[in-house]
């Protein structure tokens, strides 16, 4: 019997992190300054400012410059660091060149572990007034995240842990009794849809049995039969949109190639005197997308 030969996984990263200049990184894309104003922005520059730069950019060597370095991950965080005059920065090496995964695939911090790491650094000692500072916040939003899961069930816990919901929706899966509040996370789970709406539309559907005693169904002037419609309506929505959200990372990634290809094609003079000749609509089309490609 033959068995399954076993082929060794490929490093993603070098086996150590570099110290590198800030001049020796080249981003990308070209940084845009209006993005300076934006809150994740502020909220990155607070963060650096208070306790330092705490998930290292991701860098991949140049093989045109020897020495030198293209970023693939941290185009916020690097703009950031040469705003605040530091000379070099500590990086992962990626052993490929493509920023795809970073972009789009990469899991970022979800509501519930975001809560944990606040209360984590609370009883470590941090004040709520320092957190408050490091991540850009007003002290009561870090007060509403220390206690996001008071009144919240440990079964309905273990069913969001990992996904990014809306910190008002805590709130009205507090006015659930805890059976409820189970059944209302498989569906959000279910629909992949944790908006406060979506939630909200969950409690307006609830019979009043499965209601905390001290609160009062929420009245939508609506009928229940219009509610029920209205449920309905939305998870078919919320279906079609996860059938859309699984298939975008591949349709991206097939865009990107054939964007890629067309732009490859007018290099060649003779294709493009071709396309010119007998074709001009369709290289009028082909500039277009190469054009946007540029852009993006």
């Amino acid at each position: 019997m033959t068995g399954k030969v076993k082929r060794p996984v490929a490093r993603a990263f070098e086996e150590a992190t570099l110290r590198i200049p800030l001049d020796q990184i080249r981003p990308l894309r070209p940084f845009n300054s209006t993005v300076r104003n934006t809150v994740k922005y502020r909220q990155i520059a607070a963060s650096i400012r208070e306790v330092g730069l705490i998930e290292p950019p991701v860098v991949v060597r140049d093989p045109s410059v020897e020495g030198h370095f293209r970023l693939l991950d941290g185009h916020l965080r690097l703009d950031v660091l040469i705003a605040q005059q530091e000379s070099d920065v500590v990086c992962l090496v990626a052993t490929e060149d493509e920023g795809f995964s970073y972009n789009r695939r990469i899991s970022r911090i979800a509501t519930i572990q975001e809560h944990r790491m606040i209360l984590e650094a609370i009883n470590r000692g941090v004040s709520e007034e320092r957190l408050a500072r490091a991540l850009d916040v007003n002290i009561q939003s870090i007060r509403t995240k220390r206690n996001l899961l008071s009144g919240i069930c440990d079964e309905a816990v273990e069913l969001l842990k990992d996904k990014h919901v809306a910190i008002n929706a805590f709130k009205q899966l507090r006015v659930l009794k805890p059976m409820r509040q189970i059944a209302a996370a498989e569906m959000m789970v279910a629909m992949n849809q944790y908006s406060l709406g979506y939630v909200k539309s969950i409690v307006a559907a609830t019979p009043p049995d499965q209601l905390i005693e001290s609160t009062k169904k929420p009245r939508l002037g609506l009928t229940p039969d219009q509610v029920d419609l209205m449920t309905e309506e939305a998870a078919r929505l919320d279906r079609q949109f996860k059938q859309i959200e699984q298939n975008y990372g591949e349709d991206h990634l097939d865009l990107m190639l054939a964007s890629a290809y067309v732009s490859s094609l007018l290099e060649n003079a003779r294709i493009v005197r071709h396309l010119a000749k007998h074709h001009a609509q369709l290289l009028s089309e082909f500039q277009r997308i190469a054009e946007l490609q540029k852009v993006a």
